[in-house]
Formats: structure tokens, C-alpha cells, sequence
């Protein structure tokens, strides 16, 4: 099954799960008609985690007489499916999900992007792998998630490398079952993103052939509707530089932040530290030109049928764009 007809697949069997979502958002839904606005909110375990720990996006949208709630979920595909059927405003996701929403004909609005982060992704291999160079990658069993921030990242490091893309044997393979492949050698290369990666590094002994550094750009991105966009760019501006006020503080704190991150994901310390070691900080609204970047995955993914259409990334731009 493709990415695309898998993601139009979420939409029905995610009917059911997202019911209950709507069961819990169904009222706010009620109250925002009668007494103000609400905004629903979907995360992932991260740093939205911890803006909703600290309560103060609800501090700054209490003047407005907005109301926030939170819905907790394991993925960004299906924040996006959330997103889909009416039942979250914004979330957070990685580079690719939002490729294939947009496909599918998902009312996706960027609302903003972190800075780029182009160390928190990489290629690994076991400890006493012959493999030394991307060049010794030719032939080989590579590990990753198909659709995902990481396959655009191996298509780039090819070519930067004077590869193509099918001179490497791809195994597409989920996170977790692909951290089992590592383990038992099945797969000669894994590439994988933070806090995966730092914890094969520490746990697994992994050694890091080359992350993304001067080939991709491996940008977060924050989400919202057309529709939500629209009727509320105010409260969507609050969002992201309560978003940014916490890059900030982690960017500042890294100590605490790593503390605070590893009860959140349920990892130990010494994995979020090496994590937040290589990170970057910083988010703000999406411009033209970090459009283009998300163009550029879009263009990519057509080139290899992992989408059907050529996609116009504008039409997910900010209603200000």
C-alpha cells in the first residue's frame, strides 16, 4: 500500500479513535458558540507537551476568551487525519506527513517551522561495520520509514554522492521495527531521527556515518485548517510565540530540558541530553521560502510515485501569504 492510499485509509479506520477525541472536544466545541473561540490542540509526546505542562498559552489566550484543550496522540499522520475530519486545530508534525496530507486533500495550513535541524537525522550503522563512507552504502541493506523526512534525506544524500537512488536496497521498516532489524543484523544501515537515533547511539553502541548536515534542512512544522486559519490568525500568532517561548528556554536550560524531556518520553536522561546536544532552536510562521523547501519534498515525492499529483505547496500557505 502507498503512502497516499494509506493516509486515506487512516480516515476511515481512524473514524472510530477520533470519535472519541470529538467526544472530548465536542463540548468546547458547544461552549466556543456560546461564550468564545476555542483552540483544540493535537501533540505528540514533546516539546507541545511540556507548553501544555507549563499552562501559559492559556494564560495568553485568556484575554481573548479562547479556551485551550489538548489531545494526545502517537504520530503525526494521524494528527493530521484529526486535523482532516474537524476535530483538532493545530498540531506539530515532521516534513513529510503534511506532503501526503496535502495529496489527499487535507485543508492544511503551515502555521509555523522551527529552524533547521539538519543534525537530528542520520544514517547509522553497527559499531564494527566495514561501511565507512555513504559510497560504501552502494548495494547495501538500508533501513528507514518510507514516506518519511528520512527517505527524502537518502535520496539527497545519494545524489550528493553520486548515487541514485536504487543503487542502495531499501527496507522500509517503521522505528521500532526497524531498531530490531539493527539489532539482530538483518539490515546493514539504519537512518532515523532524534530521539530514536540518540537512543540507538547510547543503547545499541550505533556509530554515526553522517547525519543531514549540508543536505537537508529536516525542519518541524506546526499546522492548522484553512478554515481555523482564517477566522483566527490571531490566536494561531499567540501559538507560535508561546511555541518559541519554550525553544527558548530549552535552548537556555538545556539541563532542565533534557530532564523534563526524558520524563515525557520515558527515556533515560543521558538520551535526551545527547539529543538536545545537536539541536537547534527557534520557531516562527512559515515564509515563501521555507515553502519552497516543503516544494522541493513534495516535487521529490512525485519523482517517486509515492504521491500521484504534482502538489503547489501555496496552497498551504499562511492566509497572510
Amino acid at each position: 500500500m502507498n503512502e497516499l492510499n494509506r493516509f486515506s485509509l487512516q480516515r476511515r479506520q481512524l473514524l472510530a479513535a477520533v470519535a472519541a477525541t470529538t467526544a472530548t472536544v465536542a463540548a468546547p466545541q458547544a461552549w466556543s458558540q456560546n461564550a468564545g473561540r476555542v483552540l483544540r490542540v493535537g501533540h505528540q509526546k514533546g516539546w507541545l507537551s511540556i507548553l501544555k505542562g507549563r499552562g501559559t498559552l492559556e494564560k495568553r489566550l485568556a484575554p481573548l476568551g479562547v479556551k485551550v484543550t489538548w489531545t494526545e496522540f502517537n504520530a503525526g499522520p494521524v494528527q493530521l487525519e484529526a486535523l482532516n475530519v474537524g476535530s483538532i486545530d493545530f498540531g506539530d508534525v515532521g516534513e513529510a506527513p503534511p506532503i501526503f496530507a496535502q495529496a489527499a486533500g487535507a485543508p492544511l495550513v503551515y502555521a509555523g517551522a522551527t529552524v533547521p535541524r539538519p543534525a537530528l537525522e542520520a544514517v547509522i550503522v553497527p559499531k564494527d561495520s566495514p561501511i565507512r563512507s555513504v559510497a560504501d552504502l552502494k548495494g547495501k541493506r538500508v533501513a528507514y520509514n518510507k514516506g518519511s523526512n528520512v527517505q527524502y534525506f537518502l535520496v539527497k544524500l545519494l545524489e550528493k554522492n553520486g548515487l541514485k537512488y536504487g543503487d542502495v536496497q531499501s527496507i522500509f521498516l517503521a522505528p521500532a521495527d526497524a531498531r530490531a532489524a539493527f539489532e539482530r543484523g538483518a539490515i546493514d544501515a539504519w537512518i532515523i531521527w532524534d530521539p530514536f537515533l540518540a537512543a540507538a547511539q547510547k543503547q545499541l553502541d550505533a556509530r554515526l556515518l553522517v547525519d543531514a548536515t549540508g543536505v537537508v534542512n529536516n525542519r518541524a512544522y506546526y499546522f492548522t485548517s484553512r478554515d481555523f486559519a482564517t477566522k483566527n490568525a490571531d490566536v494561531l500568532r499567540i501559538a507560535i510565540e508561546e511555541v518559541n517561548a519554550i525553544d527558548t528556554w530549552v535552548s537556555r536550560n538545556k539541563d532542565a530540558a533534557a530532564a523534563e524531556l526524558s520524563a515525557v518520553l520515558g527515556l533515560d536522561k543521558s538520551i535526551t541530553d545527547l539529543y538536545l546536544s545537536r539541536a537547534r532552536f527557534g520557531t516562527a510562521p512559515v515564509t515563501r521560502e521555507i515553502l519552497s523547501e516543503q516544494q522541493a519534498i513534495a516535487d521529490t515525492f512525485f519523482d517517486l510515485k509515492l504521491i500521484p499529483k504534482k502538489l503547489n505547496l501555496l496552497h498551504a500557505a499562511p492566509v497572510d501569504l
